[in-house]
């Protein structure tokens, strides 16, 4: 078995990719906003239109109402809105009408909804507000009739009301994705699209549908891309003046293959590239743009090969409506938007960029904490993302023609700042999300102020395709931080809705955010995390991989040892599982006298070990960790060739030997450190302690 012959082992084809993989946070928010500043005359006229526009949205939003003033009422930060969130996240996918019964007779007669109601001058939230309120009332006299038979009729009421309650919830959860989501299919979205359409907004369709499981599954999200790019194309009635200007449409390569993983990129590119030219080629032909769109951070090299494939093929010769979209808040945005620059520059085609924060951020820090790696991929302050997307922006625009920006932002900051870095250039778009951001834009496109062109990022989708970005969206705004709800709360000042990243940032000198510990910190101060390795990352893979090999290649020997002494014993081969005539190695198996002989041992030297102190205990567990880890390639090499194991989990194997181990020694401190005074009468000193019961026999099942 040679490790250095896998494909993870090999030179990427970008290069410098992943150099600020995990890159310190500090270091490279201070070269961002240096990247980002645009001086101090520059960022008062930014703050001045930021201002304006807040102004004119919060005077606009009195009069409209509508699911932001909802989403500002029952935000996250209230009992009520995480009761909502539960019920649109439950009512969704229950299946049977008892179940979805009880889930709303346990989670709406909770609330107080009475507390909501007339807090908003939105008719749309004070009407729904009674309806809850009355429906909370109607079922928790189920309650009260369980307490009091004589109260039968409020038993019958509740009866009665329940599935009227639950067709009404179910109603209501398909209303607030109607707000979301454009249509149930790409031709109702184009309708929708076109009906009494005011401002002169471009679109762009998703089609939604998470990753895809099976071949079927990517099979039929690869038709439902091409049946949307038929179905934009019949609705062109006239040629748009561009490419940029035409409709498009966005995809999610999780949908296209069931193994869209980095552990699987040849397979991958072997067979979704051929998918997604003939995806590229399909809206060539029909003059419209097509999108990429980003996902985790572990598939951004993958990613990236995948669409400088597609782009290189001849086929798309004279085509500039190829593009993708960049989350800005990965460290490695910079070298992304590097990296694409230099491919447009070599094929002479200008590549639409659509530039956005992130959609995955909690998972992304969540996946760094889990898999114990040295830092992040994102940033761990919304100031931070925030420079990193300004710098962008003007990385974007200073491309020149190579490069076709697209502004996908809901910030009015950010908005001003594009708008001041951009000057009088008009080859950009802005882009919001359907259902978000009316009043904000409605200033950006309005021809009698700032005229910019604006897309509208149209998902579609049906009933079932609607629960994971339902609950996206309503976690995304219905938080408190966000500036979708904060836009429109008046009783947060204009100037803390409009403050300048670079400054939020520099007054806690650039630093990561306090409350997030690097993943190594995460149990801190008890014990490190175990040290994982961050596999998508090919330096630190190849480094592994040749690291792997360089222990391997010697045949192991295990004997007994006994109080410290190697025992002999009937020697039975260790062979590779997977290639059965390889052997790994011989183990010597321990006789009944070898075990009389450990228990002896054992009882001898255990009243030695009982005196020593928990200190003592403890160094010696940490310093067994320590060399698990210092050991890692070596034992990783064993895991693989004796037990058959893939490399993550082998890592996860030994990751969990040493938080054991650690954990332990932890817990030695707590328990068998100095003892516990107890409460006890005057004159009196009781003490609490623990020693160890003695010689124990374990017996492990592998």
């Amino acid at each position: 078995m040679s490790f250095v012959d896998q494909p993870a082992a090999r030179e990427g084809r970008i290069s410098f990719i992943n150099d600020l993989f995990l890159a310190d946070e500090a270091t490279l928010v201070q070269e961002l906003a240096v990247a980002a500043d645009p001086g101090e005359a520059g960022r008062e006229k930014i703050q001045a239109t930021a201002t304006q526009l807040v102004a004119a949205v919060r005077k606009n939003s009195r009069t409209s109402g509508g699911i932001e003033a909802f989403l500002q009422q029952y935000d996250l930060s209230s009992a009520e809105g995480v009761l909502l969130m539960c019920i649109a996240e439950a009512l969704l996918r229950i299946p049977d009408a008892d179940t979805a019964d009880k889930l709303i007779a346990d989670k709406i007669t909770a609330a107080h909804w009475k507390d909501h109601l007339g807090s908003s001058d939105s008719l749309f939230v004070n009407a729904s507000t009674w309806g809850l309120m009355l429906t909370g009332q109607i079922l928790s006299l189920d309650e009260t009739a369980k307490t009091n038979p004589g109260q039968m009729l409020g038993r019958m009421v509740s009866r009665a009301g329940e599935p009227f309650v639950r067709t009404a919830m179910r109603q209501a959860m398909k209303i607030m994705g109607h707000q979301f989501v454009m249509g149930r299919t790409i031709a109702e979205a184009i309708k929708r699209s076109t009906r009494n359409e005011v401002l002169p907004y471009r679109h762009s369709f998703d089609m939604l549908g998470e990753s895809a499981l099976t071949a079927a599954d990517a099979k039929r999200y690869l038709d439902n891309y091409h049946d949307g790019i038929d179905s934009i194309g019949k609705s062109l009635k006239l040629p748009p003046k561009d490419v940029f200007s035409a409709p498009g449409i966005s995809v999610k390569l999780s949908a296209l293959h069931p193994r869209y993983e980095f552990t699987h990129e040849e397979r991958v590119m072997k067979e979704l590239v051929p998918e997604v030219l003939e995806l590229a080629q399909h809206a060539k032909k029909i003059g419209i743009c097509l999108t990429i769109d980003s996902e985790e951070a572990d598939r951004l090299e993958m990613w990236l090969n995948i669409f400088e494939a597609v782009y290189r093929d001849p086929s798309l010769d004279g085509w500039d409506g190829f593009g993708l979209a960049v989350q800005t808040y990965m460290r490695r945005g910079r070298d992304t938007l590097r990296f694409l620059t230099e491919l447009a520059g070599d094929t002479g085609r200008r590549i639409p960029v659509r530039l956005v924060k992130g959609a995955y951020w909690d998972s992304e820090v969540k996946r760094a904490q889990e898999r114990g790696i040295d830092s992040y991929p994102v940033f761990t302050r919304k100031s931070h993302s925030d420079i990193s997307y300004l710098a962008a922006a003007r990385q974007v625009l200073a491309a020149g023609d190579k490069l076709y920006a697209q502004f996908a932002t809901h910030n009015a900051h950010t908005l001003a700042s594009v708008l001041y870095y951009a000057g009088s250039r008009r080859d950009y778009e802005f882009q919001r999300l359907h259902g978000m951001g009316e009043d904000l834009y409605a200033e950006v496109v309005d021809p009698e102020k700032h005229d910019r062109p604006c897309r509208i990022y149209a998902p579609v989708g049906s009933h079932e395709d609607l629960l994971p970005y339902l609950v996206r969206r309503l976690l995304e705004n219905g938080s408190n931080t966000s500036f979708v709800n904060r836009i429109v709360d008046e009783s947060i000042a204009v100037e803390d809705i409009v403050a300048d990243p670079i400054e939020l940032a520099r007054s806690h000198d650039f630093l990561p955010h306090p409350r997030i510990p690097r993943p190594a910190d995460l149990f801190q101060p008890e014990r490190p995390n175990s040290k994982g390795l961050n596999l998508a990352d090919r330096n630190v893979s190849r480094k592994l991989l040749a690291d792997m090999e360089a222990a391997g290649g010697k045949v192991q020997k295990a004997r007994p040892i006994v109080a410290g002494r190697e025992q002999s014993g009937e020697e039975v081969p260790s062979v590779n599982p997977v290639n059965t005539s390889e052997v790994v190695g011989t183990c010597m198996l321990a006789s009944v006298e070898h075990v009389d002989a450990a228990l002896k041992s054992a009882l001898t030297g255990q009243l030695a070990w009982n005196r020593k102190s928990a200190q003592d205990r403890a160094a010696i567990l940490n310093k067994a960790a320590d060399l698990f880890e210092k050991n890692s390639a070596e034992l990783l090499e064993l895991c693989v060739r004796e037990a058959g194991k893939i490399i993550p989990d082998a890592i996860s194997e030994l990751r969990e030997a040493v938080d054991f181990i650690r954990y332990y020694a932890a817990q030695s401190l707590t328990h068998f450190g100095e003892p516990i005074e107890m409460p006890g009468p005057t004159g009196e000193r009781n003490t609490y302690g623990m020693r160890g019961r003695g010689v124990f026999v374990c017996i492990s099942p592998w």
